[in-house]
């Protein structure tokens, strides 16, 4: 194996090859924002609502993590509500708050039930034990039963989603109108209002909020950061102990040896057709390190390590390491 003089110079070129090709730390935010679990929940529940719908996929709002983040938001509002209304008997609002409140507090009390029943019906009732045989023989059974509870539940939400769209508006015409300011004789119940017409606004506001997200503020950051984080969080990068086992060889002239690093097997090997980098659009340079991937295709070193660690498959036939 050929060997190549190595001096103080060149080790400081690879150092700082080495220190470029490293992810700045906005970058490793960004990747790692783009990696979690709510962002990629975020992003399916822009799919789901905006999506054609030929091709929306399941309801992320029927995961399980989703109904105890709703069945944690139903308790909170029913436990405040009930003891505001028990510990404020004696306030006297001007506006009929305490109404507002006890419809609000009946309407959680709907929506904690419906709730219920959505969960036992996707994930006890479908998600059941059974058999093969037993799904054949009731298969025709439940297809019926299930289409008519869903459709049951659905015409449930859309009233109690009504019915909280018509308190909204009255509680804000009620708390926010000049004639009704009875915070001196009713503190507890109107900072109550508040807080629930605060929450109520941020709840309706989410589909907007999610807009700006994921049109706006992410293609801003892309751009800015110069990485994709929408196609980041669609596929995970390889670690670096994953990359550090693929060959890697220095470049040398066409026609000539290659020196592998790994494999002193393939060290006759030619490199390919192709004379440059497809990820910088670079050619070769002698004594330039490159890495060869599992599906035979060469790009430089530093290149095609800092994509490995944003996508774990190949710049040009998308091949992930794992094949």
């Amino acid at each position: 194996m050929a060997s190549f003089p190595s001096n103080s110079a060149s080790e400081h070129s690879m150092a700082s090859a080495q220190n470029s090709s490293s992810p700045s730390f906005m970058t490793r935010v960004a990747m790692r924002v783009s990696r979690s679990r709510w962002f990629t929940f975020l992003r399916r529940v822009f799919h789901y609502q905006n999506g054609p719908r030929s091709d929306l996929g399941s309801n992320p709002f029927n995961s399980s993590t989703w109904m105890m983040l709703e069945l944690i938001a139903l308790l909170v509002q029913i436990t405040s509500t009930t003891l505001t209304l028990a510990i404020s008997k004696s306030e006297k609002p001007i506006w009929p708050m305490r109404v507002w409140i006890a419809g609000y507090d009946i309407g959680c009390l709907l929506n904690l039930l419906l709730l219920c029943g959505r969960y036992y019906q996707l994930h006890v009732t479908q998600g059941g034990s059974l058999s093969l045989s037993d799904l054949e023989q009731q298969r025709n059974n439940e297809e019926s039963s299930v289409l008519r509870g869903s459709h049951l539940m659905d015409k449930c939400r859309s009233s109690l989603e009504l019915f909280f769209a018509i308190w909204f508006v009255m509680g804000n015409v009620w708390a926010f109108d000049s004639r009704f300011e009875s915070f001196q004789q009713a503190p507890k119940l109107q900072v109550l209002c508040m807080i629930l017409l605060a929450w109520n606004a941020i709840c309706y506001s989410f589909p907007f909020l999610l807009f700006l997200l994921l049109c706006c503020c992410v293609p801003l950051m892309s751009t800015l950061l110069g990485y994709n984080m929408s196609m980041g969080s669609s596929a995970r990068g390889a670690s670096d102990d994953q990359i550090s086992q693929i060959p890697s060889w220095r470049y040398k002239g066409a026609h000539t040896n290659l020196d592998f690093a790994n494999d002193s097997q393939t060290t006759q090997r030619l490199i390919n057709d192709d004379p440059e980098c497809c990820i910088c659009l670079a050619k070769y340079k002698d004594r330039e390190e490159v890495r060869q991937l599992p599906c035979s295709h060469l790009f430089h070193l530093k290149c095609v390590d800092q994509w490995l660690r944003i996508i774990s498959c190949c710049p040009l036939c998308k091949q992930g390491l794992q094949r």
